[in-house]
């Protein structure tokens, strides 16, 4: 079934190589998929190409997260904010920011 779905996204992205949805899906699938480097390839495409695709600012620091690139991670998170308000997308900025404050280890939790 994965494989499928990434044949049929790469069919896509033959059609339509600048489309960052294709782009972005095509990330989300290699990243489910713990094809690490693949994942990261597309997400860094993404934010070179499409610096106000939001969403991609998000996965991408959860993934420096998870190879323990917390460094790298903050500073996604940071841009991704950025381009959240560029957008006005108060939504995500709000998610970055949370993501955000937990690789900076301040989660608040009430007593």
């Amino acid at each position: 079934m994965q494989t499928t779905r990434l044949n049929k996204l790469m069919e896509f992205l033959e059609s339509d190589p600048n489309d960052p949805f294709i782009l972005y899906a095509l990330a989300t699938e290699y990243n489910v998929q713990n094809d690490v480097e693949k994942a990261l390839a597309y997400y860094l495409q993404l934010i070179d190409k499409h610096p106000d695709y939001v969403g991609t600012y998000y996965h991408l620091g959860k993934l420096y997260e998870k190879q323990q690139l917390s460094e790298r991670a903050i500073q996604i998170y940071k841009d991704g904010m950025v381009a959240a308000r560029r957008k006005n997308d108060n939504h995500a900025f709000s998610e970055l920011q949370g993501a955000y404050n937990s690789a900076m280890g301040m989660d608040y939790e009430d007593d």
